[in-house]
């Protein structure tokens, strides 16, 4: 009999200093906030009834601490976390540490979105989603699938616009659509995925309360 898939339990990380402050985040390694801390551990016992064979985060320490935080909530303490640049937060260039609602009064509200949303919209010294898409892809297809190919349930904890990547990817979403993509705090998208495309074969939403 073949071996059952595991799940791809995907979320993104929580409040950080620089979210408080509507700050362009980016690569800039902000910590978490007191909030986003205890967040998080409410988070962890969102997802308490899944088990969990592998905990994966980027290297910035807003999603590593979420993690942890997750983790030893549901009583996980033993379980390693991965890191992995692959899935850092897009790299906001110049804009880095600009307050988001300044430069949408300086930028209009259509350049606005086009920064945060756009498909393959670019930011001076910057990333855009697509060149994000292209370091998030091959990572999920060849580090991450596999595990779950062989029954691991993996739980990654990354970043809005590495999570928007990674699900543009799982669920075939349109350079077009992926615009009305949003991912806020603690909601979880929990995926069973096709073994050898790494694509959508259902998929459930958590949230935490």
């Amino acid at each position: 009999m073949d071996q059952k898939n595991g799940k791809l339990i995907v979320v993104r990380h929580h409040e950080s200093e620089w979210n408080k402050l509507s700050k362009w985040t980016g690569t800039y390694d902000a910590d978490l906030t007191r909030n986003g801390i205890e967040m998080a551990e409410k988070m962890g016992r969102v997802i308490e009834d899944i088990e969990i064979d592998r905990a994966v985060s980027s290297e910035l320490k807003r999603s590593y601490k979420t993690l942890r935080c997750m983790l030893d909530a549901s009583g996980r303490s033993d379980i390693e976390i991965e890191r992995s640049s692959a899935i850092n937060e897009r790299d906001y260039g110049d804009h880095t540490g600009k307050n988001k609602w300044d430069m949408k009064e300086i930028f209009g509200e259509g350049e606005f979105n086009n920064i945060r949303r756009a498909w393959d919209h670019p930011v001076p010294n910057g990333e855009t989603l697509k060149m994000v898409y292209q370091r998030v892809i091959p990572y999920y297809v060849n580090d991450i699938l596999p595990g779950i190919s062989e029954g691991k349930n993996t739980l990654l904890v990354a970043h809005t616009n590495s999570i928007r990547a990674l699900i543009k990817y799982i669920e075939d979403i349109s350079n077009e659509d992926i615009k009305d993509l949003e991912i806020p705090f603690g909601i979880f998208f929990i995926y069973e995925v096709d073994r050898n495309s790494g694509r959508i074969l259902k998929k459930e939403t958590r949230t935490t309360k």
